[in-house]
């Protein structure tokens, strides 16, 4: 799976820093609300970029850009996104940390609970031009926490050598599981990578499942509906797919990776951080497709949103949210491209390469991750029930024993933010 998600630590420690963080109402009371202006200029403003060189190349062009505009100095700092949230938790209440640092949605809750991401507010002029559904994605409680920067979900790769069109119905994909597995010499129709819930996600949405009720982009954490009769269905199908061994047991994406670059597999659940190293071993042969139909409707697949955060302890909250949103315009999001290689949240940007095409339709039916902190009680227990289910465990058993587990976790979290 990609890195997009972070490990999940122990309940008890988001609980604590719920229950630890500064008093949101507090914070938000001292934050500056007056417009960006020449009087109010900084010198400079502080970002913290995600330490990959190829990003750090595309904003120090951004920033320069920003600069020769403004007059303000962008300065960077190389910090793994990763390591920023733990690091922005003990120094921005001091008075360290960036003026903007860089998150993903999933982690809005969090975040905002902590309180040290600025409200931001955006003019409708600014909010034009984001790929829909990624401001809400990043609104928490009513607020927007960020802005989106990339965007990211999987779709399907194919190999034209072994298919010469992708599947597009569930059937049509089990036909192929059919057709093309023979686990004896490790070649496969399809695979995915079944145990990680970020891949798994489809299958139980398609027939009915979901990870929490929404109400008018509200989510509610004690509604799951991870072990209702549409998510056992779905965990039936993905069962199913190791039972007839179109999935082997224990698949990790190295193994995924290896089969899929040896010519082994026809097609692959997998996301656009393998398009470069796909492409330079299969060449021409490379295709991509959105997901496969299910009962005529397409499968959703889990997405995310990564996006520039103002911090809320900030001197210079006005500006440094004029530089997020400078960052993240049209012409900023496709020198980011241009260098990382990653979709950016906008929508009219150039993707100069045919292999984003199957993502970008896949997109359209991108579910992004919930963004309340309730949210990481969800993968580690689902990710052991795939496991289960895989090896041929009542489905239903299971999954309302993890509804159960994942319940309690949840309610551990809540009474450390009482």
């Amino acid at each position: 799976m990609k890195k997009w998600q972070y490990p999940i630590s122990a309940i008890a420690v988001l609980a604590l820093f719920s229950a630890c963080g500064p008093d949101r109402e507090g914070v938000l009371e001292e934050l500056e609300t007056e417009p960006a202006t020449e009087e109010n200029k900084p010198e400079s403003l502080h970002i913290w970029v995600n330490d990959d060189e190829r990003e750090l190349v595309a904003y120090r062009e951004i920033g320069d850009n920003f600069e020769e505009e403004t007059g303000i100095e962008v300065r960077i700092t190389p910090f793994g996104m990763g390591d920023q949230l733990e690091a922005m938790s003990l120094d921005a209440p001091a008075g360290g940390g960036p003026d903007l640092f860089y998150q993903p949605n999933d982690m809005v809750g969090s975040i905002t609970l902590q309180g040290l991401a600025a409200d931001i507010e955006l003019t409708p002029e600014q909010e034009a031009g984001y790929l829909e559904g990624t401001l809400d994605a990043l609104t928490y409680e009513g607020e927007l926490a960020g802005v989106p920067a990339a965007v990211e979900t999987y779709a399907l790769f194919y190999n034209t050598d072994i298919l010469s069109e992708p599947p597009t119905t569930i059937e049509e994909l089990e036909a192929i599981g059919e057709e093309y597995t023979n686990a004896g010499t490790n070649e496969f129709g399809f695979l995915l990578e079944s145990k990680e819930m970020y891949f798994a996600y489809p299958f139980y949405d398609a027939y009915g499942g979901y990870i929490f009720a929404e109400d008018g982009g509200d989510y509610d954490t004690l509604d799951l509906g991870l072990a209702n009769d549409g998510a056992v269905e779905g965990g039936e199908v993905l069962q199913r797919f190791h039972q007839e061994g179109y999935l082997p047991q224990n698949l990790n994406a190295d193994i995924l990776n290896g089969l899929f670059l040896d010519g082994s597999v026809g097609a692959v659940f997998s996301g656009p951080w393998n398009i470069a190293e796909y492409g330079e071993n299969l060449g021409d042969s490379l295709k991509t497709a959105p997901l496969p139909t299910v009962n005529g409707n397409p499968m959703r697949s889990l997405g995310g949103v990564k996006a520039w955060m103002v911090n809320g302890y900030s001197d210079h909250i006005s500006w440094a949210t004029e530089l997020a949103v400078f960052m993240t315009n049209d012409e900023s999001a496709q020198i980011f491209f241009e260098h990382k290689r990653e979709i950016p949240a906008r929508a009219e940007v150039n993707l100069d390469d045919e292999l984003y095409e199957g993502f970008q339709e896949q997109l359209e039916h991108a579910y992004f991750m919930p963004n309340v902190p309730e949210v990481s009680a969800v993968w580690g227990p689902m990710g052991d029930a795939n496991v289960f289910i895989s090896q041929g465990h009542d489905v239903r058993e299971v999954l309302e024993e993890t509804v159960e587990l994942i319940n309690d976790e949840i309610q551990i979290m809540g009474a450390g933010r009482e």
